[in-house]
């Protein structure tokens, strides 16, 4: 592969060895992580393999990767870290698969859908508990900032459930819930990576704040492909937070609209789509708004950010493959 080609992780490296080294982390991420799902009880294994089996984007192990180069890459603790995060995230998405009712996760039938809620609430319980095996060795700051990032995932979800307050912006709610569920995460993975590699504090900091603003691009590209998207590029079918009734930022900002449009998507997205009319006519009006510029811009808008925050960062090759998926991330939406 040239080191201009775009990776099979996202990410467009100019450095050889920084990529190989990258490869290599990541693989021995994937082998220990398939080693931290297996139990003795063989219904067990299958079930929480199911989801490690289906394969994803492991953004959030790529992050601690990426961060660690800015250290000492090969130290061991390294792995474990980036294990921990992915099995929390793992875990979030065996339970929000039930919370959200969703029948379908990385294209095949969801954990729930395929046994039920209760097995689902389990195994994601199951790997809350395999990550904390591997924490327990890492060390209570470890331990300590997993809490933390995780009251903030619980948080986020709870504010997300209750939906904003009387008198509250739906946006800057949204915002938040995403700042709490998706970009608390990815920042703690970057801490993980740069704290276990040795790199100094305000390093550290510096690459927290870049990994939060990047996870929240992260998400914000996935609200978009949603709805601009004619392909599975976000890991799910086009529409789908439309069916299930979520209401996303491109919808968020469609409603503030006071046209025709607005109005009739009012009226549609009151409830889950499960009529396919309905579900098509809501789409289209939103792929023709200005609510989806209005959202691509926001999206750029964390890109910019993130970009300003590496800035202060070592110019080294990991700060210009962190410069490189930032740029990936805007760019997927096209």
């Amino acid at each position: 592969m040239s080191s201009t080609t775009p990776s099979a992780i996202g990410v467009e490296f100019d450095d050889p060895q920084l990529e190989a080294s990258v490869r290599a982390g990541l693989a021995t991420i994937e082998q220990s992580l398939a080693r931290s799902v297996r139990s003795d009880d063989e219904f067990v294994s299958e079930a929480a393999g199911y989801l490690v089996d289906a394969g994803g984007k492991r953004f959030r192990p790529l992050v601690s990767t990426l961060a660690a180069h800015f250290g000492d890459p090969t130290r061991p603790e390294i792995v474990a870290a980036a294990v921990v995060v992915e099995l929390t995230h793992l875990a979030t998405l065996y339970h929000d698969d039930v919370m959200d009712e969703a029948p379908v996760r990385r294209g095949a039938e969801s954990a729930n859908a395929r046994w039920d809620n209760t097995v689902a609430i389990l195994t994601g319980d199951f790997l809350f508990s395999r990550a904390s095996n591997l924490l327990a060795d890492l060390g209570p700051w470890a331990v300590r900032l997993q809490a933390q990032t995780f009251e903030r995932l619980v948080i986020g979800q709870i504010h997300e459930t209750v939906g904003p307050q009387a008198g509250a912006d739906p946006i800057e709610h949204y915002l938040g819930v995403l700042a709490d569920k998706t970009g608390s995460l990815i920042a703690t993975a970057a801490e993980f990576g740069a704290h276990f590699a040795g790199v100094d504090s305000p390093t550290i900091a510096a690459l927290r704040s870049v990994a939060q603003l990047v996870g929240m691009a992260f998400q914000l590209s996935d609200d978009i492909l949603d709805i601009a998207s004619e392909s599975v590029e976000s890991g799910k079918t086009p529409g789908t937070d439309l069916r299930e009734g979520v209401a996303t930022l491109p919808v968020l900002y469609a409603l503030r609209g006071s046209d025709a449009d607005s109005e009739r998507l009012r009226e549609l997205v009151g409830h889950p789509l499960v009529d396919d009319d309905e579900h098509a006519e809501a789409l289209g009006l939103l792929r023709k708004s200005a609510a989806l510029q209005e959202a691509r811009e926001t999206l750029r808008g964390y890109a910019r950010e993130a970009d300003l925050a590496l800035r202060v960062l070592p110019d080294v090759p990991a700060r210009r493959a962190f410069q490189a998926l930032t740029a990936q991330v805007v760019e997927r939406t096209g």
